[in-house]
């Protein structure tokens, strides 16, 4: 990957030298509708985002939880695609060309849009990098390999059952950042005791030498600033993705306050980030 073109690279880097995690804010691409879907994104990096995860909609989230899943439900109901997904990228980056955007989902979209051409088109729209959470290590051949050989990284999920035997092999053809799930099971149901997190990143950072971020169970600043003292960044979804679902109105559109209220949280989530680096220079 060519070093000029790799934003996550670039960004880890300039984490490292403010001496601070990183906060990755995950929303899902056309969610409650493309046009304030899109104001979200937009607004995100200065609500203190310093990496967005766009969740590609799909009728089968079967590792999410009920706030992500309902919004790709309310995406598809919008009329959101994969073509309509790599849109919205290219818009970002015609005012953003720093902060890097990383494409979370589920591989049937990519093999029905045509991987060969789904990788070419989220290259030129300016996408970093790809979570994929349904191809293992050993389909690496489907998409991994050939991502890593468009320019783009390819993320893979570390979890707490990935033991010592099966790292390996998690970590073998990951690229840009591990993902480490903090909790077994689906996104947004439960939080993670944040001594078993640090002891999780320790291990894994004796396996690699990618940054690791943790998601899965962050919903407050507090929280956010805790996985921040422990770790390279904090992910949110499911927090971020619920602020939209309560601010729509009984039609499901979204009320003149959604946007405003979503980047809100995102600029605390921030806040609570920056906490930790802030304390631990004390």
């Amino acid at each position: 990957m060519s070093r000029a073109r790799d934003r996550i690279k670039r960004r880890f880097e300039a984490l490292a030298e403010e001496n601070r995690a990183g906060l990755v804010t995950f929303v899902t691409a056309g969610d409650p509708d493309p046009d304030i879907s899109e104001a979200i994104i937009k607004g995100l990096p200065a609500a203190g985002a310093d990496m967005i995860e766009l969740g590609m909609p799909f009728t089968d989230p079967m590792a999410d939880g009920p706030a992500v899943q309902l919004s790709s439900l309310r995406a598809l109901r919008a009329g959101q695609t994969q073509r309509r997904t790599l849109e919205m990228v290219s818009r970002f980056r015609e005012q953003d060309n720093e902060t890097p955007i990383v494409l979370m989902g589920y591989y049937n979209p990519m093999y029905i849009y045509g991987v060969e051409r789904f990788l070419a088109d989220a290259a030129e729209a300016g996408v970093d990098g790809l979570i994929v959470v349904d191809l293992p290590p050993e389909e690496d051949v489907e998409l991994c390999l050939p991502a890593l050989a468009a320019g783009m990284h390819f993320i893979r999920l570390a979890t707490p059952t990935t033991d010592d035997a099966r790292l390996p092999a998690v970590i073998a053809n990951t690229s840009g950042f591990v993902y480490y799930v903090a909790i077994a099971g689906i996104t947004g149901t439960k939080s993670a005791d944040a001594g078993e997190i640090q002891s999780a990143v320790e291990r894994l950072k004796r396996h690699t030498d990618l940054p690791v971020a943790v998601g899965f169970g962050i919903k407050t600043p507090e929280q956010a600033e805790a996985i921040a003292a422990i770790a390279d960044a904090a992910v949110v979804g499911s927090a971020i993705v619920q602020v939209v679902a309560d601010n729509l109105d009984a039609d499901g559109k979204a009320t003149p306050e959604l946007v405003g209220n979503v980047l809100g949280l995102s600029q605390s989530l921030a806040n609570g980030v920056r906490a930790a680096a802030r304390k631990a220079a004390e």
